[in-house]
Parts: structure tokens; sequence; C-alpha cells
């Protein structure tokens, strides 16, 4: 069975999508509709912008979910089951039949307004600790007085944790003293996938809750439950506690293979999730679309 993923914010890259949108007249439609309704031209930024440019959360974002959905569009994607690392989840709702192009993208950009204004609330960061048994890192992060929790199971020995700066900081130093081999501070712009989330959750709930979800044409893995989901409410349900709950990227793609998936196929920038894919289990076929 085949599995397509999709990536996350941090995939970006200058020059993204432009061999699509000069050589498939269906990807350049979508990108002058992405265009109209984002009210600015992403295209621009996305084909020569500079990296810096890139990073800006209004444009981030839309960007990555753009490129993912519109190849999936132009390769005529029939996956058997679906999941995305964060962001990458709504591309994933996309090409299973979830959500349609302009509601998907619409919510995207929501989303991307509202962590950035979550993110401007309090001092917050998140951090990359390795080789470090998933449990100690829990059981570190739940000892610590302040908000910090683990946020993306990405690969086994590789864990992100979330939190108020402060709290963040005395967990890396506590992860060291535990023998991590790594416990570093990431340039993010604030603790994504942690309660520190919270008023974007809620100003993003509001907006998922308003669009229709459609059932999908396969099950999709979703973030929060690392589990097959086919009922849209609880998709619905699902994606809305995603901002404050964590990525089981490790967990999703373990019970994918558990329920029949042998190749992966990375749709989007970067080859980021084919090399985490590679690191949970080297017996499967990993392919960068």
């Amino acid at each position: 069975m085949k599995a397509y993923v999709f990536p996350g914010q941090g995939a970006q890259f200058t020059g993204m999508g432009k061999d699509l949108y000069e050589n498939s007249p269906l990807a350049k439609e979508l990108f002058e509709k992405a265009n109209e309704i984002l009210g600015f031209r992403i295209t621009d930024i996305m084909f020569e912008g500079t990296a810096d440019e890139l990073k800006e959360t209004k444009v981030t974002q839309p960007a990555v979910f753009l490129h993912s959905v519109i190849l999936a569009k132009t390769l005529g994607i029939q996956p058997d089951m679906v999941a995305g690392h964060s962001l990458g989840e709504f591309s994933a709702l996309v090409v299973n039949g979830v959500l349609s192009f302009e509601d998907g993208l619409k919510l995207v950009s929501q989303r991307a307004l509202a962590m950035q204004k979550a993110c401007e609330v309090t001092p917050s960061t998140m951090a990359a600790v390795l080789n470090l048994d998933d449990k100690v890192v829990e059981d570190i992060c739940a000892s610590i007085d302040g908000v910090v929790v683990p946020a993306n199971y990405n690969c086994p020995g590789q864990l992100v944790i979330s939190g108020e700066l402060k709290a963040v900081e005395i967990a890396c130093e506590k992860m060291k003293e535990a023998g991590a081999k790594r416990a570093l501070i990431l340039p993010v712009g604030g603790a994504f996938h942690s309660p520190m989330m919270e008023p974007a959750r809620e100003e993003l709930a509001a907006a998922i809750e308003a669009t229709i979800f459609a059932s999908p044409i396969c099950p999709v893995y979703q973030n929060v439950t690392a589990s097959a989901v086919t009922d849209p409410l609880q998709i619905k349900s699902n994606l809305i506690a995603q901002l404050t709950g964590a990525v089981k990227w490790t967990q999703s793609v373990n019970q994918m293979i558990t329920d029949g998936a042998t190749s992966f196929t990375e749709v989007g920038p970067g080859k980021v999730l084919v090399g985490l894919v590679n690191k949970i289990n080297k017996e499967v076929e990993t392919i960068s679309a």
C-alpha cells in the first residue's frame, strides 16, 4: 500500500514551485487562484524571494501547503493513506478529499496568522533533544515548574520539546545531565504544539468549525492520535487539537506500516520526512516526489 506524507514548516526554499508553474497549466491556474485568495502574490516570494521573506509567517505556511497540494494534483496522486507533519496535515486533508483547495488555503493562512499572534504573548521557544529515550524526555518535562512539553516525536532519538523560554532552557540542561547527545534551542518564533498555542487554537477552532469537511477518499493518520481516521467530525476535532497537541510522527508512521504501508512518498519541498521515515523503519520504500 502507498502512503503519501506531507511536510510542514521549515521545508521551504527559494524557487519552490517555479518549475510546476512554468510547466503545468493546472499548476499555474492553482497558483494564480492562491494569489487571489491570499490578496498578495505569494508566487513572487516563492519563486524569487529571499530566505528571510520566505520565513515570514504569512508566507511560510501557505507556501509549503501550496507546493505540496499543487504537486500532488499535477501528479494525479491516488493514495491508500495519508499523513502530514504539523502544517502538512492540511495538505494531506486536501489530497484525500476532506478539504477543498480553497478552504485548505484559507485555513492555513488563518492558522499562520493566529500562531504568530500567540507567539507574541509570552517569550517561548522549542528545542531538539537527541539520543534520549522518549520516556526520559517526558519525565523531565513533567518535573519542571513551568510550561514545557514534548511537541514533535520525529523519530527514535529525536524529540522536540516546546514551551516557555525559561522552562525549555532548564529542561535542556536536565536533558544533557540525563545523557542527551544534544539539547539545542531551535530558531523558531514560539512554542508550537504546546499549551502556549491555546489562543491560536481557539481562533482557528472557530474557522475550522465553520468549514465543510467531506468524507475522505482514504484514511488520514492525524498527529494527535497517530491512528487512521475517516470520520469528518473526528478529523475536524483532531485538527483543532493539533495546535496545542504533540505531533506523534514516529507513532503515526509505525501505525501506517502496521496497517499495510510498504511505500512512503513525500510530496512537497525538501526530503525531511523521507529521512525521518528511514530512521523509523529501514525496511519500507521511501520516495521524494
